[in-house]
């Protein structure tokens, strides 16, 4: 375990298992359907990749990149940036957000308002992680794979910093990382 982490949260076999029940969840609800699922850049992208792995239907993804954190910060501001768009019309498509971890819920409430102003036809959200402590926006979270307790998390491609992302775990970053700088 890497020194800078206080306990792991979600190991390797927990992710695993909880990929392949959301797998088995949305391969039942869009077997017979051509989804566009729309990974939320960077910490998301780990998850996206094993779990389209883990899906047997017809589908695509498309990647964007969005921000409510500003710099080292740990708090989101609330203010969600689109910062890289999606190349793919979402007009009269299944819309499948795809979310590291759920936190106040003002990114994906934004994105949702995004992609009804685009005309999409369903909308739906599944995110690895739910940390509903700290919502602050109400938002109607489809899948879900793990709710956690209201920590610092980093690894399996979420970060402090731009660092920890190649954690192949998830864990609780140790206070004095974040708040010596």
């Amino acid at each position: 375990m890497n020194s800078d982490i206080e306990k792991v949260l979600v190991s390797e076999k927990e992710i695993d298992e909880t990929i392949q029940r959301l797998g088995k969840e949305l391969t039942q609800e869009y077997r017979d359907k051509n989804p566009l699922f729309v990974c939320v850049l960077r910490g998301a992208a780990m998850f996206m990749m094993d779990l389209v792995k883990s899906l047997d239907f017809k589908m695509e993804y498309d990647f964007m990149d969005v921000s409510s954190y500003g710099g080292e910060n740990t708090i989101t501001t609330g203010d969600v940036r689109i910062i890289k768009d999606l190349d793919t019309p979402v007009r009269d498509r299944d819309v499948v957000i795809v979310e590291d971890i759920i936190d106040t819920g003002y990114t994906l409430d934004r994105l949702v308002e995004l992609f009804e102003s685009r005309h999409a036809k369903s909308i739906k959200m599944v995110s690895f992680l739910d940390k509903p402590a700290r919502r602050v926006k109400h938002v109607d979270v489809d899948y879900i794979g793990v709710k956690i307790p209201d920590e610092f998390v980093v690894g399996y491609g979420m970060d402090y910093d731009e660092h920890y992302r190649n954690l192949p775990y998830v864990g609780v970053l140790k206070p004095e990382v974040y708040t010596t700088k």
